[in-house]
Parts: structure tokens; C-alpha cells; sequence
């Protein structure tokens, strides 16, 4: 690990300075390996927990795809010198910023979507011209293995290695003074990487989580919001970190509402248990431990006056819960306070938007704020009195993948921004220049201060 570290050290300064042809032939490398190993992907995401080939399709091949794309017709603008206005005192100075490497950065990737969640950051760290320790979950074990192929076969260890292992490698990596560190995983191990990066005073990246709220009011077109909700929310089983957590609706439509989820999750994956359990588009929870815990988070709301309203059906020995829906008004159970990452969604009544707003503001910003309405005045409201890291408006998970937004939480669902421009920028040190002219006017202003040059001084501080 410090043998690799030194390593990637000796080459930082090589691949600071490549040019943008150069890092368009890494991007290009990444990219064809990804569309001939297509399938190679697909089937290692599905040994690790059962995700249908068309969604690893549309959520972890075509992003990254996307992703690359979008750098390599950018990336030539992205590390243009900028240069910026003159002022009045300094006008005979030339002045400029430049995007420049950070050096070695370390990359600690989920589970949850391992393939995707890896070679985003990856992407937009090449392309700003760093080294990378890429550190993948030894959970989604297959896709880890797959992963480290990848990496080998495309690079030198002193441009790009992954680190394999649990946490304790991953505590043993955090002693190293890295220049940066991108994290996506939870907001209690993010808490601990930040203390870690504190250390060597390395910046960081925490891409966290957090309950991720929808308000619906009585103004929006409920077929279409159920259609988006069940897709969102149940999408890789509900275990995305951008899914829908809660909803709080109107309770004059929540009757009307609950009916219309349900008639989708049938349609989308079955009538009964027995059809869903069989569906392969429905996947598998990760592991044993994460399906305990959501069977807890159910046992806990029902002890507490929630309702099942569809679903609650479970078996640990094929990691299968049905998806849930749940009644509930309870601010203490877990299911008010955890993030639930699974396929389970409790629905909260509310009477005015104003104790929706106040529900969501109990708890931690979340990463994403969904609020479904057609009311101008409804939306701004919500929008003026709550934070996150982003919202959709009538829309779930897809600014994710919008290549012109920035993405990122709010304090406990994350600090920093990734994709695009903005992943660039993140792995990049904004550096300023100046440089002197010919003629250096402030001579006239340099000590020891005479009258005169407290006159000059005086206009300064008055006028300019």
C-alpha cells in the first residue's frame, strides 16, 4: 500500500502536466473496454445481488458512457487557461486561473451501484489529471473483482490501482496523506473519513445519503407521480441512495394515491408475492445483514401504530422483501429516522404544506428533495423554506444523471459536487496567476510612507 502510494507519488507531477489529447486517449481507453466487456459487467452485477441486465444497462453502463462522452468534448475547455478582468490599481498586471491535478487522490466506492458509482469519479479524476487508489466495496464482491481487471489491464499501478479489501484496509489507506478523497457510502462512515482526511488537512468529496423526501399536494397529476414513485423508488430494490424515502401527501388524496401505487407495483412487478419473488426485474438485497435490518425497520413501525397498506412479505434466504408500503405517523420509529435504503415507503399524511415543510426540516437535509404539484406558489414555498443537496420538480432520480448539474448533498447528505464540469473541478486546485507588467506603479505607494504617499494612499482607500 505505501509502495504504491510512493509510486503514484513519482508519476504526479508527469500526469499533472498531460496535455488533453493525452487524457482524451486515457477516457478513450476506459470506454471502449467498457462496451466490449458489456456483458461481462451485467453478469458480475448480477452475481452480486440479482440486478437485471437492462437496468445495469440503463444505470451503470450508460452513465458512465455518458460521462466519458461529455468529458472528452469538454475537456479542452475545461483546462483552458481563464483569464480574468483587470482592476483600476493593478491595471498593468495580467492575471489568469488554471485547472490543475490535486496529485494522488483515493476513490472509496458502495455497493449499491459498484460499477457506476467507481468509474464516475474515476472518469472525472483522469480527466483532471490525477493519479487514483481506487478502493471498491468488498461486498459487491464480483463486480470488485471485475473492476480490478479493468484497472489493471488499462493502466500502470503508478497511474491507476485498486485496493481491495473491508474497512480495515480501508482505515489503513486513510493514513496516507492523500490529496484528495472522494467517498460515497453512508453519512456515519462518511463522518469518519472526514476525520481521517482532517489529519493531513486532504479536501474530500462525501457523496452521502440520507431521507429523501416527496411531497405531494392535491394540485398534481397522481397517475403520473405513482408511475415515477414506483419506478424511483423500487429501482436496484430501493437501494439508491437518491431514491424517494418518504412521502408526505395531502391526506384529502392519500386514499386515491395509495390505490394508484398499488395498482402500479402490480403492474410493474406482479399481482402477488409469488409473482413478484419471481420477477427478474425485481433484485435481490445486497446481503444478510442489510435485510435483517429493513426487517427491523418494518417490526419496529407496526409495534409503533404504522400499517402495512400493500406488501410486508419477506425470507431472509432468498434476501427477498416484497415491496412495502407503510402508514405511518410515527416521528420516533426508525423508519422516521433511518435512512431505509430498501424497498419500503411510508407514507405520512399531512393537513397543510406548512407541516410537510416542518417534517422534512426535523430531520437532516437530505440529497434530494422530490415535490410533486402543479401550484407555482406550493413549490416555491417548500423550495424557500427547505434545503438539500437537489430537487426535482414533478421528477425523481433523473437529475442524477444530468451531465450540466452539479450533484452532491447538503452537510449530513454530503460536501462537494461530482459530474461533468463540476467532477473536474472537484479533483482539480483551482490555481491563481499573476504576472507583472512592464511598468510597476505601485512603487509609488512602497514605504517608508511619506505625506505624498499617504495622499496616494488616501485617494486609494477614497476613490478606487
Amino acid at each position: 500500500m505505501e509502495n504504491l502510494f510512493r509510486l503514484q507519488s513519482e508519476q504526479k507531477f508527469t500526469l499533472k502536466n498531460t496535455s488533453v489529447r493525452e487524457r482524451k486517449e486515457k477516457l478513450n481507453k476506459i470506454y471502449k473496454w467498457i462496451f466490449n466487456n458489456r456483458e461481462k459487467i451485467k453478469e458480475a452485477i448480477y452475481a452480486d445481488f440479482n440486478k437485471p441486465y437492462s437496468e445495469t444497462d440503463l444505470t451503470e453502463i450508460y452513465p458512465v458512457l455518458s460521462e466519458i462522452k461529455h468529458a472528452q468534448r469538454s475537456i479542452s475547455k475545461w483546462m483552458k487557461i481563464k483569464k480574468v478582468k483587470r482592476t483600476f490599481t493593478l491595471f498593468t498586471y495580467s492575471a489568469y486561473t488554471k485547472f490543475e491535478a490535486k496529485g494522488i487522490v483515493l476513490i472509496i466506492s458502495p455497493w449499491n451501484y459498484p460499477f457506476l458509482l467507481a468509474i464516475g469519479p474515476l472518469i472525472s479524476a483522469i480527466a483532471a489529471g490525477n493519479t487514483v487508489i481506487l478502493k471498491p466495496s468488498e461486498i459487491s464482491f464480483n463486480t470488485t473483482q471485475l473492476i480490478n481487471r479493468m484497472i489493471s489491464e488499462l493502466f500502470p499501478k503508478n497511474e491507476a490501482a485498486v485496493i481491495q479489501g473491508d474497512e480495515k484496509v480501508a482505515e489503513e489507506l486513510l493514513k496516507l496523506p492523500f490529496d484528495h478523497i472522494f467517498f460515497t457510502g453512508s453519512t456515519q462512515v462518511g463522518k469518519i473519513i472526514a476525520k481521517s482526511a482532517a489529519e493531513h488537512l486532504t479536501s474530500l468529496t462525501l457523496e452521502l445519503g440520507g431521507k429523501s423526501p416527496a411531497i405531494i399536494d392535491s394540485s398534481a397529476d397522481l397517475k403520473s407521480v405513482a408511475e415515477k414513485i414506483i419506478w424511483g423508488k423500487f429501482l436496484n430494490k430501493g437501494q439508491t441512495c437518491v431514491a424517494p424515502d418518504y412521502i408526505l401527501i395531502d391526506k384529502k388524496i392519500r386514499k386515491k394515491f395509495t390505490d394508484l401505487l398499488i395498482e402500479q407495483i402490480k403492474t410493474v412487478f406482479g399481482n402477488d408475492t409469488n409473482e413478484i419473488r419471481t420477477n427478474h426485474n425485481y433484485p435481490k438485497i445486497i446481503n444478510g445483514h442489510h435485510h435483517k435490518r429493513l426487517v427491523e425497520i418494518v417490526k419496529n413501525a407496526l409495534s409503533n401504530d404504522s400499517k402495512i397498506i400493500f406488501g410486508g412479505e419477506y425470507d431472509a434466504k432468498d434476501r427477498f422483501i416484497e415491496p412495502t408500503l407503510i402508514l405511518t405517523s410515527c416521528k420516533e420509529c426508525k423508519i422516521s429516522e433511518e435512512e431505509i435504503f430498501g424497498p419500503l415507503l411510508p407514507i405520512i399524511e399531512f393537513d397543510k404544506i406548512d407541516s410537510a415543510i416542518d417534517w422534512v426540516n426535523k430531520h437532516y437535509a437530505p440529497l434530494a428533495l422530490y415535490i410533486f404539484s402543479n401550484d407555482k406558489n406550493t413549490i416555491k414555498k417548500i423550495t424557500s423554506n427547505t434545503e438539500s443537496g437537489g430537487v426535482g420538480i414533478n421528477e425523481v432520480v433523473l437529475q442524477f444523471s444530468h451531465p450540466n448539474l452539479p450533484f452532491g448533498g447538503v452537510k449530513y447528505s454530503g460536501i462537494g459536487r461530482s459530474h461533468g464540469f463540476f467532477g473536474f473541478k472537484e479533483f482539480s486546485n483551482e490555481r491563481s496567476y499573476i504576472k507583472s507588467g512592464s511598468i510597476n506603479f505601485l512603487k509609488l505607494i512602497y514605504p517608508p510612507y511619506t505625506n505624498f504617499k499617504q495622499k496616494l494612499i488616501n485617494f486609494i482607500v477614497n476613490y478606487l
